[in-house]
């Protein structure tokens, strides 16, 4: 398997409208887009950088992973997602490797492109998001 680049970083927010203002105004970041994802219960607001694009997540649903794990930490870094060329072929490496994976099949994520999930217990407490290159 090999990663391409970091695809985003993405923090969970409690208020997503307050916090895409503070990177606009106060570090010059312009919102990109802004949408929902289709298999998810979120609300995304896409920042990019030269380096990066900051993905800032908030919950749907208040019954939901993020939402409990906003009550949990507040406003954090969520996850860190990296680009691949086939997610297929590396889901299936990581299940040869003994990973532990939270999708064992792709999902459309909030870019309309496919995405899969790491179990943070087997990247040392850090959830990964891989995301297909297309």
């Amino acid at each position: 398997m090999k990663i391409n680049r970091v695809g985003h970083i993405g923090i969970a927010v409690e208020d997503l409208d307050s916090v895409v203002n503070i990177f606009e105004d106060v570090f010059g970041i312009e919102l990109e887009a802004k949408h929902s994802a289709p298999d998810q219960p979120v609300e995304v607001a896409l920042l990019k950088t030269e380096g990066t694009t900051l993905e800032l997540v908030t919950p749907t649903d208040e019954e939901s992973g993020l939402a409990k794990f906003l009550k949990k930490r507040g406003n954090s870094i969520h996850h860190i997602s990296f680009e691949v060329e086939d997610i297929d072929a590396a889901l299936s490496h990581l299940k040869d490797k003994g990973v532990e994976l939270i999708d064992k099949e792709p999902r459309v994520g909030a870019e309309g492109k496919r995405i899969a999930f790491i179990h943070p217990k087997s990247c040392a407490g850090i959830l990964i998001e891989l995301k297909e290159k297309t």
